[in-house]
């Protein structure tokens, strides 16, 4: 078997399935040194960037509940409004993946480029009619403009990693995660206009994307090859890539739906007990403590990773967060207290894993294409949100709040099956310094 740092495993490419490594591909130098103070100025920098610019991503469908409120939107408006965001990153990734982007690009340029897009967007949104379509298809573009922004920060934190890949990417997904969070902190104020969050998401954007042209970029930064699009399909055609890519859409599967739909149970939930005019309030706070408990998961998941192996922890977190989806819906409408602790438990676990599926498919994959594997992995996930976030509303209607969230336990137990599959691999030794 190869070893783990070698460029060409055999077993990633059978001459009928993909291309062969390009001459001259750089292989990893494991004996650069890392200069620690360097390395965690740049992640901390690199972390404050990711959380002004995922604002963004949320700023929009945290203002759901006002928007319908004061325009009376539909279900299908709401969701499209959310949704849009998720299809215009596949958008985005899909076309960074077939050219290659994110290991052609410089990084840093990238993420400023794509940032000051989405940030134009977001705030344009403010000209238009917010029940009209191009509210749906500006935030398509706002989504899109992730793409220059998610996977490049992985790929950026990727190149200081030495033996601690799992934390360096869960300390990004917890930014991401505190990023997501945030609008629904900040429009909890009620003296706040929701015309206020958005344009406030905009200019914390405009901010990360100045900001990052500060972050010193890592010794293990691969230089660009000769890139050929069907490279991509090492995502699929090499079996631990396509086990780790199934564990990470079991995954993706529950994530973003319960983020979208967590702040209309709250509030649904909250109107009957404790009822009442604080009960809104209470809902937006339920909201943002739920996604924002996440960016400590994300932390605690990359230590724990890191020590004890990426399938343990991706296994275990999904058994926890399937048992929850399953839950929070007999707490429906019941003690206000027991309905945030199950949410604080599910926003907890619902995303402590999502960075090591990452970092499995950096370490699984080449050197010289982390950035685009990462990119298509991702592609794939937010692909999959479309469907398990337009399911909700129709499920909540069929079947109310105490069984519509049960149906996102589907994901994580089919990603326990995969990921158990993967550990059972002799390739699952190249995950976490052989810890599987």
């Amino acid at each position: 078997m190869s070893g783990p740092l070698d460029p060409k495993p055999d077993y990633f490419r059978p001459p009928q399935e993909v291309p062969q490594v390009p001459a001259g591909a750089p292989a990893l130098d494991v004996g650069v040194p890392v200069d620690v103070r360097a390395k965690w100025v740049a992640m901390g920098l690199l972390a404050l960037c990711e959380v002004l610019a995922l604002s963004l991503w949320f700023s929009a469908s945290a203002l759901i509940p006002a928007l319908r409120a004061e325009f009376a939107l539909s279900d299908l408006q709401s969701s499209l409004i959310t949704s849009s965001v998720s299809v215009g990153f596949v958008v985005g990734t899909l076309i960074s993946a077939v050219l290659g982007l994110a290991d052609r690009l410089a990084p840093v340029r990238f993420f400023t480029i794509a940032i000051l897009v989405g940030a134009g967007a977001n705030i344009a949104v403010l000209a238009v009619d917010p029940t009209s379509i191009a509210v749906p298809l500006l935030r398509l573009v706002v989504g899109a403009s992730m793409a220059g922004v998610y996977p490049v920060g992985m790929k950026i934190a990727s190149s200081w990693a030495k033996g601690d890949m799992g934390l360096l990417v869960g300390l990004l997904v917890g930014a991401l995660t505190l990023g997501s969070a945030s609008p629904h902190l900040i429009n909890a104020f009620g003296q706040f206009d929701w015309r206020f969050t958005m344009a406030a998401a905009s200019g914390l954007a405009v901010a990360a994307g100045i900001l990052v042209n500060f972050v010193q970029l890592g010794p293990n930064l691969r230089r660009a090859v000769k890139f050929e699009a069907r490279f991509v399909l090492q995502a699929w055609t090499a079996k631990p890539l396509r086990l780790a890519n199934l564990g990470y859409l079991g995954h993706m599967w529950e994530l973003y739906a319960m983020w979208a739909w967590a702040g209309l149970f709250f509030s649904a939930s909250f109107a009957i007990n404790p009822g009442g005019p604080q009960a809104a309030l209470y809902a937006k706070l339920a909201t943002f403590l739920t996604i924002g408990l996440g960016a400590v998961g994300c932390l605690a998941g990359g230590y724990v990773a890191d020590r004890l192996g990426r399938t343990t922890l991706t296994m275990g977190a999904m058994g926890i967060s399937g048992l929850c989806a399953l839950a929070v819906g007999f707490a429906f409408s019941g003690n206000p207290w027991l309905v945030v602790l199950l949410f604080s438990i599910w926003g907890i676990t619902v995303v402590a894993d999502s960075a090591q599926f990452s970092a499995s498919i950096m370490e699984l994959s080449d050197p010289w294409l982390v950035g685009t594997m990462v990119t298509v992995q991702t592609s794939l996930g937010f692909l999959l949100t479309i469907i398990t976030i337009h399911s909700i509303p129709p499920l909540v209607d069929l079947v109310g709040w105490r069984f519509a969230f049960a149906f996102l336990a589907i994901g994580p137990f089919l990603g326990i099956w995969a990921m158990g599959t993967l550990r059972r691999r002799p390739e699952a030794l190249r995950l976490a310094g052989g810890k599987r």
